[in-house]
């Protein structure tokens, strides 16, 4: 489990690429100060599990699945990538629960100054917009965000100077592809809704008439 709050940007030292699987090596003097072989390490917002390690550099698998689901085909040796470790159970909880499992790619459709923040437009399905609210969270190459705005097919999120300069997210540009991890609890709550119904109380009605 990660709460979305970046540790560190990392450096992509290393990469070998089958067709369906990856290797991946990672610079990162931070998140290897108490790393142990088969640690989690969110990368980009994908969990992946750490096979060797330096006092500098972190070793991970991609497996088929992840390739096709994320991002991480895309990058190339000296690319950034955010970087957290997974939270210690006496850790605080700054961000949201980040499962680290990416739904889907989105793309930066459009990025804009509104006073001290920039606002990003992120394209999504409207699969994936319907686990989004305003104010709910949303997780942006492993960037706990808060959602903004949302229409169908794109929500709006914004950066404070401290997450623009702390992530990667303020040095993508308008078209870069982005990974995506909606609310788990929401996730959940739609999917007990559509499914069952007929052996819960929890239903639309239930949750509206409790102000939900």
């Amino acid at each position: 489990m990660f709460t979305g709050i970046v540790e560190d940007i990392g450096t992509i030292k290393a990469l070998q690429s089958n067709k369906n699987s990856m290797k991946i090596t990672v610079h990162s003097s931070k998140v290897t100060e108490d790393v142990r072989l088969g640690d989690s390490i969110a990368v980009n917002g994908v969990c992946l599990t750490v096979t060797h390690f330096t006092d500098q550099e972190l070793t991970m698998d991609v497996m088929p699945e992840t390739v096709k689901a994320t991002n991480l085909h895309q990058l190339a040796v000296g690319d950034p990538v955010n970087l957290e470790r997974a939270m210690p159970a006496n850790g605080r909880f700054g961000g949201h629960f980040v499962a680290g499992h990416v739904d889907a790619v989105g793309k930066i459709l459009r990025k804009r100054p509104v006073a001290n923040a920039v606002y990003i437009d992120i394209e999504l399905s409207e699969e994936l917009t319907s686990f989004c609210i305003p104010k709910g969270s949303i997780t942006i190459d492993g960037t706990s965000l808060t959602i903004f705005h949302v229409e169908s097919n794109y929500v709006t999120i914004s950066l404070i100077p401290h997450t623009y300069k702390e992530t990667i997210l303020g040095m993508k540009k308008i078209g870069a592809f982005v990974n995506i991890e909606t609310d788990l609890v929401g996730k959940y709550i739609v999917n007990q809704l559509k499914n069952g119904q007929d052996k819960s109380m929890i239903t639309r009605d239930y949750l509206a008439r409790h102000g939900f």
